[in-house]
């Protein structure tokens, strides 16, 4: 069921658009995230949600509730939209204890005490900060920080959670660790999150729906992780989403051939009459061999990195990454050095109009 909805939101900085007639809605109980580069609107879109921003043009709603819209010149201040927001600094107070810094918002409410001491405590609990209650947050780890920021927001009780790259300020280590969290932490409660993020791993891993954003503050496709990634709509989010591999491809007749080479590549054909397409795969969809089927390439670049060997292949004047898991390498005799053969084959293309990898590449 739709909960909260963006319906045309527009923000512009003088000449600028900074957010460009985003529509979007979120499913009560889900977490949906806003994922794109540095620049894109992202945390403008947040504060525009929050009440911090003014809206250019359009209307947010969350249930029967309008929240803005310049239109109808209606627009509720934060502190009445019930939303609890967690940003990428800390922000916890170190001359209070950790009950306290979550309490704090519950006496600016000026909540009868029993109420605070029962919210509280159910937020501590929900963030396993129980047992650190009483001590002051400096003694915490940086994940320990935000989950004193994280039980602050759910203490209210909030009708939604904005997060705002909660987890950038963390090492990678912690960053692993807190993303699960917040996830479980969210489907325990049943609470509604719209989470921004320019970190893609992030994204997929908390996300029932996602969100990309280009550079211009709009959408270029919307939906579930595993659509994201194996289903992009367009070079743009192939490319945003991970390591991304493009090879020219020309048709002729049944028949394709790499760039403008004889060498025929073994796939199903691109639905459409065009005759040249951009065939996108990720790394782990290459399989390499020294000899048999498959395209003719030659190992430009060869790197040990521990767990995995990673592979810089050329293919016609195409470059193009993979990478072998390093036992099974040695144990398969792929352990490449730069300026051997090899063959290549693809577990699956998706195919792109050579025209939209054209207008990507010259952005």
């Amino acid at each position: 069921m739709s909960y909260v909805r963006l319906v045309d939101v527009t923000k512009r900085f003088g000449d600028v658009t900074a957010v460009d007639h985003l529509n979007f809605e979120i499913e009560k109980g889900s977490c949906f995230s806003m994922l794109g580069p540095s620049g894109c609107g992202k945390t403008t879109t947040l504060r525009m949600v929050a009440g911090f921003e003014d809206l250019s043009e359009g209307e947010v709603w969350v249930g029967d509730r309008l929240l803005s819209s310049p239109k109808k010149t209606h627009y509720l201040p934060p502190e009445k939209r019930n939303f609890g927001m967690v940003f990428q600094a800390f922000a916890v107070w170190p001359h209070l204890s950790v009950y306290e810094n979550v309490a704090f918002p519950l006496r600016i409410r000026k909540l009868p005490e029993t109420e605070i001491r029962q919210r509280t405590t159910e937020a501590l609990k929900a963030t396993n900060l129980l047992s650190a209650a009483e001590g002051s947050p400096d003694f915490l780890s940086g994940g320990g920080k935000q989950r004193v920021a994280l039980a602050r927001a759910l203490a209210i009780n909030p009708d939604v959670m904005l997060l705002d790259e909660p987890l950038s300020s963390l090492d990678p280590h912690l960053r692993e660790e807190m993303r699960f969290e917040i996830k479980a932490l969210q489907q325990k409660l049943n609470v509604t999150v719209l989470y921004v993020t320019h970190d893609q791993e992030i994204g997929l891993a908390i996300s029932d729906r996602v969100a990309i954003m280009d550079e211009h503050g709009g959408i270029q496709q919307i939906g579930t992780p595993w659509e994201i990634f194996e289903q992009a709509a367009n070079p743009f989010v192939f490319n945003f989403m991970g390591i991304a591999n493009f090879l020219p491809v020309r048709r002729e007749q049944d028949l394709l051939f790499v760039g403008d080479g004889t060498q025929r590549i073994d796939a199903e054909l691109p639905e459409g009459d065009a005759d040249h397409w951009a065939a996108g795969f990720r790394p782990s969809d290459v399989m390499l061999s020294r000899t048999g089927d498959g395209l003719s390439g030659i190992v430009r670049r060869a790197n040990f990195l521990g767990a995995t060997m990673d592979y810089l292949i050329e293919i016609d004047g195409t470059h193009l990454r993979t990478s072998i898991e390093t036992h099974r390498a040695i144990s398969d005799d792929l352990m490449f050095r730069a300026g051997d053969p090899c063959r290549v084959k693809f577990l699956s293309l998706l195919w792109f109009g050579a025209d939209q990898l054209k207008d990507e590449v010259g952005k």
